[in-house]
């Protein structure tokens, strides 16, 4: 049975590794672990910003996501959950591992008074596109990024 809870300090580390466990996240994140620290902290610093992680009876971080909370006006003033940063240890991939993490997703975004749950990821990642289908997620709006200067 995986916990899910409130990232550490000392789960940075492991948090980051399985951001950089896949194509993508290869060539995206670096070994330095410093600007992971700084940025841990200011996640921390910031009203409605969780990074969570998912851990094993033993204590080893397996799953982790990021999710926001964001007030608005649009949609009748609904509030809503961001969720990022989606990863399952590859090894423990097609064990329910991503189900039980979006239930806890669920119920904190409804414990912060979220009528509405988002996230985006990227094209390429097919097999997580059916996965997030087979949650009843649907793909509704085209986003943009731009890098900043």
């Amino acid at each position: 049975m995986i916990a899910f809870r409130d990232a550490t300090l000392a789960d940075v580390s492991a948090v980051v590794a399985l951001l950089a466990d896949d194509v993508l996240g290869r060539t995206r994140e670096a070994p330095d672990i410093t600007p992971y620290l700084a940025a841990f902290q200011r996640i921390g610093e910031e009203c409605g910003n969780h990074l969570i992680v998912g851990v094993e009876p033993e204590g080893k971080v397996v799953a982790t996501y990021q999710i926001t909370f964001i007030s608005g006006l649009s949609l009748h003033a609904a509030r809503r959950a961001q969720i990022e940063s989606v990863r399952v240890a590859g090894d423990q991939r097609g064990q329910g591992i991503g189900r039980a993490m979006f239930e806890d997703a669920y119920g904190r975004a409804r414990a912060a008074g979220c009528s509405l749950v988002q996230l985006t990821m990227n094209e390429s990642r097919t097999d997580a596109r059916r996965f997030y289908e087979s949650l009843g997620f649907a793909a509704t709006h085209t986003g943009f990024k731009r890098t900043l200067d």
